[in-house]
């Protein structure tokens, strides 16, 4: 069976990475021949100022008294130059918003795996195109772009990483930093006759990384005070870096500035996900080449910013990479069109250069040609709109142009995907294969499926074999002679071996369907409504959080159904009040929009209370209550009310502006890595064990907390002992007798497999249940099907400077802290009901396959922003807790079955 679970997580992962083949490949086509207009560009030089994390409204909106954050700039919308909004896109991260802006498309998904902070690809980019190129700003950003390029042209001024600290007096220094230094620069180039003269060549571009708004939203969110303070300074920095500019090189007009951001954030201070807050950045532009600004009577929008920005009369004109914004340009009607003429081009040989590409990979029956641009219609556009620029016919020319590069991209997307229907459906074979195999087996070995026939294991027929191999050497010869990557072989031979497997089981099948026939069809549909109707709530409840409220609801009305409410009415009043209370956390906001420490410190005083109450129980029932046991508990209570006091006083300090002290940040570590000891030292009786484990874990969800969502692994732990206490009653109901009663029940590893029995119809209520549990323990703490749910605030008690990895640890133990409760709890429900883990555990990861191949289908690469990363944050999500389930499995076990002893030797339990 290890095997088993080691392949089920080998396949799982292949089925997770598949998503990035199928949905998001690099878009990039090399070995296309370089275009370039002949006419003079009308600048010679670029300043790109880029605001990290600056939102589109958090800019252009008018304060309280109808002053704006950032007169200069608005003056430059006014007077100066164009303006509207820049449409990033997901994932809204610092690499990739940047990687658009300077290298003009949009990232390889497969960045994330490296912090955003390595080349994944290898890319061409405005600054290695330019022949000089100076930046100042962020180590993580400014680095990226000068590794790798061609020749020695691009050089960065970087502070120290350890200056991105979150905790900070003052942030802003981020961005004064850069402003002083590029004073600085400019002011030693006068003294230098090398540097003057590079800085009055052609192609000179300018990289001002600005990263204090950033830092502020994170730490303070856009709606604070820190947040538009600093928007006003990088107002007043820019406009002196203007005027700068054009006392240095004498007002020559040929200096062309863009203002932009990478992207936005949402109102609790994060960023990554496709939320109008995220995707909506601003785009100020002006100088050389820029359209003044133009006065208009009405804008045709979906949205009403102009009339809340005050800003109906000038023309907004929003932009997305990748196409030139020729309505920004302020030059010839001809230097447009061939402009646009040269842009067409440049994405005319991306689509040929794919095309073939696809076309020497595929075989030529199976070829099928993007239609809407044949090679005729190719020549045909270009031709007639070369002929529309000699005869001066601008405007049609134009036209011409843009059809062409609507139909290029639409042709570009139709190759770049042109394989998404094949491996779709190989990895939606894979997907049924695994989870009929793995249904199977739990018919086989773990129910008292009738079995027709003899018993005897009859070994697959040679045909069965070799026709498998056959397929299997047909589908390798099949994608060999199309040369395509190796992981499309894994896609495509792994439902081989699985179906293989599954066809071997043909007495189980056999059995099942015997079984199926001689059912009732009014139970069998009834079973089979009430499964789909629990799969889809599970389902829903990733967009509709308050589906699982109905869902606790309906979990308080179990007794009555059961009627357990008559034989154990104390144990179902515990199970009815804490489900109904548990159903009452999907309902809150998404946790860190509104951080509340006093809701964290009552969650730590409600533990310490429960901890003495718990210890005064325990002395007064058992005579064997030791002092290393109390003192266990004592030192577990220490740690919770250190862990309320780092809360508060680093609190305060962040708000004092102090930074996080040093003595709170020692005790944060030491109490997260005395939470994985502390609990081996209890004794291994069921519900002191469990109740070690709470309290251990719950002193680390102390610290990693920031509001409501600190009551709830208590709320969730108290339904969990329920759940414990209920389970044992509905075994005695349905009369299996209990050995033991709960309260002396041991965890023990090697249990005796005499003591299981086999699967019921009431277990895959259990396991439903589980399942239900485990999506709650992640939506019920205030998190999101996104990825800015994840509020980096709560690793403040650990470190405030800037590390990714550590960071996204830390945040991802917080998320996995609830789990790991409802799979202790899970451990005992198992060992009360005389369960084997192995069976209940399958139909688990069978439940969470059907939900994930739900949400395979509803992965989106089209639509709104919001929807794309949506739908990517849900597979991620469901196919991640699949796979973080085995993980957790074994947690549990350890957690629940080790003993570790104080003073060298082990103690023993009375029974």
């Amino acid at each position: 069976m290890l095997l088993f679970f080691i392949l089920g997580l080998l396949v799982h992962f292949v089925f997770f990475t598949s998503i990035f083949d199928i949905y998001f490949t690099s878009p990039l086509v090399h070995g296309m021949t370089p275009q370039f207009t002949s006419l003079p560009p009308p600048a010679r030089r670029l300043v790109l100022f880029v605001a990290d994390g600056l939102r589109a409204d958090s800019l252009y909106e008018l304060d309280e008294n109808g002053n704006s954050r950032a007169p200069f700039i608005r003056n430059i919308i006014m007077h100066e130059g164009s303006w509207g909004i820049s449409h990033t896109r997901v994932p809204t991260e610092s690499r990739p918003g940047h990687v658009a802006l300077i290298a003009g498309f949009y990232e390889d998904v497969s960045a994330v795996a490296k912090g955003w902070k390595e080349n994944p690809v290898e890319f061409d980019s405005l600054l290695n195109e330019s022949k000089y190129t100076w930046g100042w700003g962020s180590p993580d950003i400014l680095s990226m772009f000068a590794k790798d390029v061609s020749g020695d042209h691009v050089f960065i001024h970087t502070y120290d990483a350890d200056d991105e600290d979150f905790g900070a007096h003052d942030v802003t220094k981020l961005d004064t930093w850069v402003f002083d230094n590029v004073k600085e620069f400019f002011r030693a180039a006068r003294n230098n006759q090398s540097l003057f003269s590079k800085l009055n060549e052609e192609k000179i571009v300018f990289f001002l990384h600005l990263l204090g708004i950033d830092t502020n939203g994170h730490a303070h969110r856009p709606s604070s005070r820190e947040y538009k303070d600093n928007i006003k300074i990088v107002d007043a920095g820019i406009k002196e870096i203007v005027s700068m500019f054009k006392h240095f090189y004498g007002n020559d007009g040929k200096t062309a500035f863009v203002f932009t951001a990478d992207h936005g954030m949402t109102d609790w201070g994060v960023h990554g996900a496709g939320h109008p807050s995220e995707t909506l950045t601003p785009f100020v532009t002006w100088g050389a080449g820029i359209k003044y600004p133009q006065n208009v009577s009405t804008q045709q929008f979906e949205d009403a910013f102009l009339k809340e920005w005050k800003l109906e009369n000038w023309k907004r004109q929003d932009i997305n990479q990748g196409i030139l914004p020729l309505d920004y340009l302020n030059n010839t009607d001809l230097f447009k069109a061939e402009s646009i003429f040269t842009n067409a081009i440049q994405i005319l040989e991306q689509f040929k250069v794919k095309m073939t590409q696809k076309k020497e990979v595929t075989l030529s029956f199976l070829f099928t040609p993007f239609k809407l641009l044949s090679e005729s219609k190719q020549h045909n556009i270009l031709r007639k709109a070369r002929s529309y620029i000699k005869q001066r016919k601008y405007d049609e020319a134009i036209s011409l142009c843009k059809e062409l590069i609507h139909l290029a991209l639409k042709g570009l997307s139709y190759y770049h995907t042109y394989d998404r229907f094949f491996l779709g459906i190989t990895v939606v074979l894979g997907f049924v294969g695994w989870t009929s195999y793995a249904s199977l087996l739990i018919l086989k070995f773990h129910s008292n499926l009738p079995r027709g026939g003899s018993r005897e294991v009859k070994k697959p027929s040679r045909l069965l074999q070799y026709s498998f191999v056959a397929i299997g050497v047909l589908v390798a010869f099949f994608l060999l002679i199309q040369a395509y990557p190796w992981t499309y072989y894994i896609y495509c031979l792994l439902p081989v071996p699985i179906w293989y497997a599954v066809l071997r089981e043909f007495q189980v099948i056999q059995d099942l369907v015997a079984s199926l026939l001689s059912c009732p069809p009014s139970h069998f549909v009834g079973y089979l409504l009430v499964s789909t109707l629990g799969i889809e709530v599970l389902v829903l409840s990733f967009f509709y959080r308050y589906m699982l409220t109905a869902g606790l609801i309906a979990f308080a009305g179990w007794p009555f159904i059961t009627q357990l409410w008559t034989r154990a009415k104390r144990t179902s009043l515990n199970w009815i009040f804490f489900s109904l209370l548990l159903a009452v956390f999907p309902l809150m906001p998404v946790v860190g929009r509104k951080p509340d420490i006093s809701l964290v410190m009552t969650a730590g005083l409600l533990v310490l209370l429960l901890s003495l109450f718990v210890v005064a129980s325990l002395t007064k029932r058992k005579d064997s209550f030791v002092n290393e046991e109390l003192l266990l508990h004592l030192l577990q209570m220490l740690s919770m009310v250190l862990s309320m006091y780092v809360v508060y006083s680093t609190d305060n300090s962040l708000l004092k502006k102090q930074g996080l002290p040093l003595i709170n940040q020692i005790i944060s570590w030491i109490i997260l890595a005395s939470s994985f000891v502390l609990p081996l030292l209890s004794p291994p009786i069921l519900f002191e064990r469990l109740f070690s484990i709470l309290l251990s874990l719950m002193s680390t969800y102390i610290l990693l907390s920031r509001g409501y969502e600190a009551l709830f692994p208590l709320v969730l732990s108290c339904l969990m002992f329920a759940w414990i206490h209920m389970e044992q009653e509905t075994l005695q109901q349905s009369g299996v007798s209990c050995k033991q009663k709960i309260n002396s029940i041991q965890f023990i590893y090697n249990t005796d497999l005499t003591q299981f029995r086999q699967l019921c119809l009431d277990d895959i209520r259990r396991a439903f249940f589980l399942v239900f549990f485990l999506v709650t323990a992640f939506f019920g703490t205030g998190n999101i099907a996104s990825v800015n749910s994840f509020d980096v605030t709560s690793v403040y008690c650990f470190l405030t400077v800037f590390s990714p990895f550590i960071m996204g640890a830390l945040m991802m133990w917080k998320i996995l802290i609830p789990f790991v409760l409802v799979m202790c709890a899970f451990e005992a429900v198992q060992l009360t009901t005389q369960l084997s883990s192995k069976g209940l555990f399958l139909m688990v990861l069978v439940i969470s396959d059907i939900m994930a191949l739900h949400f395979f289908f509803l992965v989106r690469d089209y639509g709104s922003w919001l929807d794309i990363g949506t739908s990517i944050s849900h597979y991620v999500i469901v196919m991640s807790m699949t796979m973080v389930l085995v993980f957790l499995n074994g947690l549990a076990q350890l957690l629940t079955t080790k003993k570790l002893t104080l003073c060298g030797k082990p103690k023993s339990h009375l029974i």
